[in-house]
């Protein structure tokens, strides 16, 4: 079958004539101005999701569209340029909640972008009230504040026990009020004699307390001691040494200008939730002698202890069994055996040890 082609140059002559109209349309499109255009009206019927906005519409001007109204969630924007966008006007009426964003907007150009107007920012200066009560009354106990900084105050009461073959009872307590941050504390600590003219010995003193670091705190302040019936001033350092050691070291400048040195050490070993071992040690030395006072100068006197305990009601009540040793050191031996003294002495001691 023999087929003819002497019309198709006709053919392809007339399509191209009938398609000049539409492309003559879509150029002047380009140049046309859109800031007259009220796009206001109800154009929730308007289906956009076919309209293909990926050709150049750099030309085009849309300052002054209001376009409010308009529904865009089918509106594919992936080859858009929003480097020059201006969005500080008022876009609370538009419905973005059908747009689909999920696809690729790694090319899409935000650099330009103006969104000065949308929410965000930093807030007016009265937008809180500085305690941040924002007007409402904190009510019956007062304003909010840290644990740290709420005056507190404690009773420790370290070693309250009878010396049986020493025939005395010994004592060491101390209690406290303040913060984490400044304390005053009221020491003492002794014996007293169950026998002959039950006289009793203590140092007690009272101190201002405030932490030097993480494990260490400082006292200053003044004491008096009993022994000497002398006044002195004081200044020490407490704290925890490595392995958990509870160590004390107070310095004590009587008004005769004698100088006295204590220093002790504590450890607790605890066997499981209840039982609990102690050793402690402590020693004494003194600047100059004092014959009077049975002084001599340099380390006079040591004293160890070791005490097992059990701990009840919430660890706050505990008492104890244990040993103690006594002796003296350096000239004081001497003198003590020329007074007719002991010179070293133990004795099984029980007590309690509580706080609150």
């Amino acid at each position: 079958m023999k087929i003819s082609k002497k019309n198709l140059p006709f053919i392809g002559l007339s399509s191209l004539v009938l398609l000049t109209p539409s492309f003559a349309t879509a150029a002047e499109m380009t140049d046309m101005d859109h800031s007259g255009m009220d796009m206001s009206g109800d154009m929730s019927d308007m289906d956009h999701s076919s309209m293909d906005m990926s050709g150049d519409m750099s030309d085009m001007d849309h300052s002054g569209m209001d376009m409010s109204g308009m529904d865009m969630s089918g509106m594919d924007m992936s080859g858009m340029d929003h480097g020059s966008m201006d969005m500080s006007g008022d876009m609370s009426g538009m419905d973005h909640s059908g747009m689909d964003m999920s696809g690729d907007m790694s090319d899409m150009e935000h650099s330009g972008m103006d969104m000065s107007g949308m929410q965000g920012g930093q807030p007016p200066a009265d937008a809180r009230s500085p305690d941040y009560s924002n007007g409402v009354p904190y009510g019956q106990y007062g304003k909010p504040m840290m644990m740290g900084s709420m005056p507190l105050w404690g009773v420790s009461v370290d070693d309250l026990g009878y010396q049986f073959d020493e025939d005395q009872i010994n004592f060491e307590a101390e209690g406290w009020y303040g913060t984490d941050s400044n304390r005053i504390r009221l020491r003492t600590e002794g014996s007293a004699q169950t026998k002959d003219d039950k006289e009793i010995d203590s140092l007690s003193s009272l101190a201002y307390w405030k932490p030097l670091s993480i494990f260490w705190n400082g006292e200053a302040g003044v004491a008096y001691d009993t022994e000497n019936d002398n006044a002195a001033v004081m200044a020490g350092i407490v704290g925890t040494a490595p392995y958990f050691i509870e160590t004390d070291a107070r310095a004590y400048l009587y008004t005769d200008g004698q100088l006295r040195l204590d220093l002790g050490a504590e450890y607790e070993w605890r066997l499981d939730q209840h039982w609990v071992v102690i050793p402690e040690v402590g020693l004494t030395a003194f600047s100059k002698d004092d014959h009077d006072n049975g002084i001599t100068k340099g380390f006079n006197e040591m004293e160890t202890e070791i005490r097992l305990t059990y701990e009840t009601f919430s660890r706050q009540l505990a008492p104890y069994v244990g040993l103690s040793y006594e002796t003296a050191l350096g000239k004081a031996r001497g003198q003590r055996r020329q007074e007719d003294e002991s010179v070293d002495s133990s004795s099984l001691t029980t007590g309690v040890k509580f706080w609150f």
